[in-house]
């Protein structure tokens, strides 16, 4: 069994292993940077659990920005019936690539 984290960023919750990458709503930090956060709610080692309440003490993920890029296009289309009322939008999510460098519990 391998050894993964359950952290939260920006409000969302993900369940993260070491070298996993992820893609999540644009962070403000440039490419490249590496940052920790310390909101981990769970950790497994093997057979070793943490369950934090909320969060597990002493836990930290270290994570790497690796670049920025723009999700998919969402169509968002409005219509109202027999009164030829029809609107399109489109919207592209920024959004940025993270790689998890190392969990420490």
């Amino acid at each position: 069994m391998s050894k993964y984290a359950i952290i939260q960023l920006q409000g969302k919750q993900f369940r993260v292993s070491e070298a996993d990458t992820l893609v999540v709503d644009r962070m403000e930090l440039e490419p490249g940077k590496t940052f920790e956060t310390s909101e981990v709610l769970l950790v497994v080692d093997g057979e070793k659990c943490q369950i934090g309440q909320p969060l597990v003490k002493g836990a930290k993920v270290e994570i790497k920005v690796d670049s920025e890029i723009r999700g998919e296009k969402i169509r968002v289309f409005k219509y109202k019936s027999k009164s030829r009322y029809r609107r399109t939008q489109g919207h592209r999510q920024d959004q940025s690539t993270l790689t998890v460098m190392k969990i420490t519990a």
